[in-house]
């Protein structure tokens, strides 16, 4: 898949969920490549009548939605989001269990999808996978003092640990002013285990594991898109 399919792929995904979107929503705007497309539509249904406010979940998402005059909230106006559009690193066939986070904003994004009544996933079809941890690295977010303690302990959950950087080569600074460090499994088994286990860790903020969040995911590819839900059990 050239990159100039995926993009339209993924816009395509993305301009679906935005007809989700209706008057009077509280909406969760995502962060990323994907997302930025289903943020670009809602600013043009925005224009175009619709009335909603955005929560974002990331400074990026938050500087394009401005540009685009969608009016913006958060949760000292609002306790639930009804209807949160994001991407996904890797989104599990049959669970919709997600890796997220991987452009540097999964505490952010795992806030407002905590408070969301719907997350809906948007993405091309090179992110459905059987097993988590086929493709994707796991983000983890960390408190900076001491994190070279905390990617010890990660390593003793079965994680090959490297700490994120800029292009400048510094330490890789998020949103939450925290460390990423990205981790390697050799393929994780038990999502919801791998989850608690990181969660214990003294120092860890936040994991790029979204585990039961997914309400529906909207996946894009050549023969068109398809709407998934969680499998019955």
């Amino acid at each position: 898949m050239s990159s100039e399919q995926a993009a339209e792929y993924k816009r395509h995904a993305a301009e679906l969920a935005a007809e989700m979107v209706e008057d009077g929503m509280v909406v969760g705007l995502g962060t990323g490549s994907t997302a930025a497309f289903a943020v670009a539509a809602l600013g043009r249904r925005y224009r175009e009548g619709l009335r909603f406010v955005g929560v974002p979940t990331s400074l990026a998402t938050e500087h394009q939605a401005r540009e685009l005059g969608i009016p913006l909230s958060g949760f000292g106006e609002h306790e639930r989001v009804d209807l949160t559009i994001d991407g996904a690193d890797e989104v599990q066939r049959g669970t919709l269990n997600l890796i997220k986070g991987l452009g540097g904003a999964l505490l952010r994004e795992k806030i407002v999808a905590s408070a969301s009544d719907r997350l809906v996933i948007v993405a091309d079809e090179s992110k459905l996978v059987d097993g988590l941890g086929e493709h994707s690295l796991l983000p983890v977010e960390v408190t900076p003092f001491g994190w070279e303690a905390t990617a010890r302990r990660l390593a003793e959950v079965g994680a090959h640990v490297s700490p994120r950087r800029s292009r400048a080569g510094d330490l890789f600074i998020s949103d939450g002013g925290n460390l990423i460090l990205d981790c390697h499994f050799e393929g994780i088994d038990d999502p919801a285990a791998t989850e608690l286990a990181i969660g214990s860790i003294v120092g860890v903020v936040e994991s790029g594991l979204f585990i039961g969040m997914a309400s529906e995911a909207v996946i894009a590819g050549p023969t068109g898109v398809a709407r998934l839900h969680v499998a019955a059990q």
